[in-house]
């Protein structure tokens, strides 16, 4: 089964699609017709290869966390992607997606953020390539992520409060639509998760998946075979997750895990784990599992952490899900916390709160002592001090 690319109409299984207001059919229509030729040329993957290396500085590293190993009784590796420039694997996307609409003639940028790392790599992708950039962000997640918000502006982002329904991540997303639908010719819209209308959820893991090119040659190098026993990534949309499994999933050896973010748990009615708790439904342009009423209302989500604050989850990982090639975890804001204060004094490494959901599956997975586990440590934690400094 090819669980990595949708087929020609977006779907991967019963899951994708594109569910566009007709305003928006041009833009998307022109996407899907470029986008594999323009991104697969020779030309722009030697630019785009110059600037992940000279300019993000990957190879990230793949990290043997020895203190965390023993606690665990097992081989724990760490793909840094908090050592991205910006801080998160997010620039991977961001500035492969600049670079294309520049090539499709676009003078405008827009995105949507929630932890506030997508609008940093999109507005640093801006501020290199000349473009303008706008980025649409909850107003709650504007105030639980004041330095990312500061950065975006000093990299010269107009940052824009979505101020409807829970105003986080679901409305910003709601809002730059809205823009999108209103400046078709001239706008592109950056989205930063393998979430939304055919191509995008393909074109983001696209992008994403050096993140697991590099786990293999990294690993080849260290251990002496490409492939670990498991993979562990954070889902919310779920795009660092989609490049660390990308390369993954048709290697039936290696085990898939992927971390929800449980909120206050997964039935308190404040929680984001969309795999437990969603069902079919259309959601920001693509069919998938939606947290919704009986009758197709949005469940408001909840998480302590941004980024995975999404009532939705991309049409890979529903697949990836429905066919129980990934196993999934709810991880609570407790469980997070305490994971990342236990990376923090094991490893010195402050994760961001998306990460740590992930670092918490070792607790709840026993793991053979020869096993390799590979978690993919998407961002790091300064844009969370404050949550972590009201909790330490």
């Amino acid at each position: 089964m090819n669980y990595k690319n949708p087929d020609e109409h977006g779907y991967y299984g019963e899951f994708g699609g594109a569910f566009i207001p007709e305003m928006l059919y041009p833009n998307v229509e022109e996407l899907q017709k470029n986008y594999l030729k323009i991104i697969e040329s020779e030309e722009f993957q030697n630019e785009y290869q110059d600037l992940l290396k000279n300019y993000v500085g990957r190879a990230t590293p793949l990290y043997f966390a020895g203190n965390l190993s023993r606690k665990y009784n097992t081989r724990i590796y760490l793909k840094r992607e908090d050592l991205n420039h910006t801080g998160a694997h997010k620039i991977n996307n961001a500035l492969g997606q600049v670079l294309l609409a520049k090539r499709l003639g676009k003078t405008r940028i827009i995105a949507e953020t929630g932890a506030g790392q997508h609008g940093v790599a999109t507005a640093t992708a801006c501020a290199l390539l000349g473009l303008e950039c706008i980025v649409y962000m909850g107003e709650i997640d504007i105030q639980r992520q004041a330095p990312n918000v500061a950065r975006m502006k000093m990299l010269g982002a107009e940052v824009i409060p979505a101020i409807s329904g829970s105003k986080t991540l679901k409305d910003a997303v709601n809002e730059a639509l809205r823009d999108w639908i209103n400046n078709p010719v001239t706008t592109h819209y950056v989205i930063g998760s393998v979430v939304g209308p055919h191509p995008f959820p393909d074109l983001v893991a696209r992008f994403q998946s050096v993140i697991s090119k590099e786990i293999r040659e990294q690993l080849k190098e260290k251990t002496g075979r490409e492939n670990p026993d498991y993979v562990i990534a954070c889902v919310g949309g779920g795009s660092n997750a989609a490049g660390t499994f990308y390369h993954f999933v048709e290697e039936k050896e290696v085990k898939i895990i992927a971390a929800e973010a449980g909120g206050l748990g997964v039935d308190s009615g404040k929680s984001a784990a969309t795999t437990f708790l969603g069902t079919l439904g259309v959601l920001h342009g693509s069919k998938s599992l939606v947290m919704q009423t009986a009758d197709g209302q949005v469940i408001e989500p909840h998480s302590i952490s941004a980024g995975l604050d999404y009532p939705g989850i991309g049409p890979f990982h529903a697949h990836l899900f429905k066919e129980k090639r990934a196993e999934f975890f709810s991880i609570n804001d407790k469980e997070a916390l305490q994971s990342a204060f236990e990376l923090t004094r094991l490893e010195g490494i402050i994760p961001a709160l998306e990460s740590a959901h992930a670092l918490a599956v070792l607790d709840k997975k026993k793991f053979n002592e020869d096993d390799i586990v590979v978690i993919c440590l998407s961002g790091r934690g300064d844009k969370d001090m404050e949550t972590y400094l009201k909790n330490l």
